[in-house]
């Protein structure tokens, strides 16, 4: 008996023991020394599209938004949204833009949201069309004229060197005199970057725009030759003017469902681990995050049915922030937490399967016992071919007929 009781206690102990203290799943390694400290660390803007409606999510996506096939004209979602960027030290959104009744609507209430959450926002123009032609430059020119005179002035634009951030995409496609034509009506009140993807081209047109940021999200860290110093070369180029350099970093790639021919994977945060070095390693004065919401290229680090909040993760720990736990709405509005796996699940389930047997213990040791005194009072007793099982004196149970047991 002294054995038994041993063996509960040691049990006992081990339950204990083997408890693990509060924890979470982890994102990967802990911060290195490429890690900013918050105060030192250069602004990390994730470019951001608004151009989703509830339809929109069935065409070319193999991941989905974990919070459901949301609308940009959501305001619940835009506040979710920067709420879960801020969290993960993410400082703005680079939203794409051009001119039109539902992209002013909606960026009208982006900046609202941006405006109460403290929040920042740049603007990408998106001068090419769906075919990836050049849209004609009178519109381009009358476009950012729109977006200087009714979104410049917000408090939320994010302001380098006094003038709103802009972005133009897709400046390779236009000559030198038509960049000039865009740029030179709003300058005074707006940092125009080009978008252009080398030296040669940024140099082309560097005396008409700002900056550069080079929007690149197909390259393989450790594959693709020279990435980290192509970076670098174009940083020295923008900063040898004296202007903005906004270096990429994405956290994979996809984009075969709208004609790509290659995929970046996302190697469990590694890719965005090194692209993120390789952007600070350009010392940029901006770093572009590709991308917040871009399901068709899948390079979104929203939280998705795919990844849960994971890259949300990556992003904290480069980013020198404590980790938190956003809450995501479910498709009928109520807020739940972003599923994690728990560690802690094996413990639980262990008690739940050792809990059985520390309670029932006692009461089979006092079985024993008793029976070791001897059998109880029988009330009754019939023999033949439907004997009847012995009951103990009091018992309310009906007789339980046993046939198979003959005298």
């Amino acid at each position: 008996m002294r054995r038994l009781w041993a063996l509960l206690a040691a049990l006992l102990t081990a339950l204990v023991l083997c408890r693990p203290g509060p924890s979470s799943a982890s994102p990967g390694p802990p911060p290195t020394a490429s890690t900013a400290a918050p105060a030192s660390r250069p602004p990390l803007l994730a470019y951001y599209y608004q151009w989703f409606s509830p339809g929109s999510w069935q065409r070319a996506k193999t991941d989905l938004p974990l919070a459901g096939p949301y609308s940009s004209d959501d305001t619940q979602v835009i506040d979710r949204q920067i709420a879960e960027a801020k969290s993960a030290g993410i400082d703005g959104f680079v939203v794409g833009w051009k001119h039109g009744t539902v992209n002013d609507r909606r960026l009208r209430k982006l900046v609202d949201a941006a405006e109460a959450g403290h929040f920042k926002l740049a603007m990408i123009y998106q001068s090419l069309d769906f075919h990836r032609r050049p849209l004609p430059v009178a519109r381009v020119a009358a476009d950012f004229r729109y977006f200087r005179d009714h979104f410049a002035d917000s408090p939320a634009m994010l302001r380098l060197s006094g003038r709103p951030l802009t972005v133009w995409s897709g400046t390779w496609e236009y000559s030198h005199a038509d960049v000039a034509r865009v740029t030179s009506a709003v300058r005074g009140r707006l940092q125009v970057l080009a978008s252009e993807k080398n030296v040669a081209g940024y140099r082309r047109i560097a005396d008409v725009t700002d900056g550069d940021a080079y929007y690149w999200s197909s390259a393989v860290p450790g594959t693709t030759p020279g990435y980290a110093e192509k970076l670098q070369e174009m940083a020295r180029a923008v900063h040898a003017d004296h202007k903005i350099w906004v270096a990429p970093c994405a956290p994979g790639f996809d984009a075969r469902l709208v004609g790509g021919t290659q995929a970046v994977p996302r190697d469990g945060g590694a890719t965005l681990r090194a692209e993120y070095a390789a952007a600070l390693g350009s010392s940029p004065d901006a770093i572009g995050l590709i991308s917040w919401n871009e399901y068709s290229e899948n390079t979104h680090v929203e939280p998705s049915h795919d990844h849960g909040d994971f890259f949300l993760g990556v992003l904290r720990q480069l980013r020198g922030v404590p980790a938190g736990a956003p809450s995501v709405q479910s498709p009928s509005g109520s807020a739940r937490p972003v599923a994690r796996p728990d560690p802690s699940r094996g413990y639980w389930a262990f008690l739940g399967m050792a809990a059985p047997v520390l309670l029932v213990t006692p009461l089979a040791v006092r079985r024993l016992r008793a029976s070791r005194r001897g059998p109880a009072p029988v009330a009754e007793e019939r023999t033949g071919p439907d004997r009847t099982v012995s009951r103990s004196p009091g018992s309310t149970s009906p007789p339980c007929s046993r046939p198979d047991r003959v005298p």
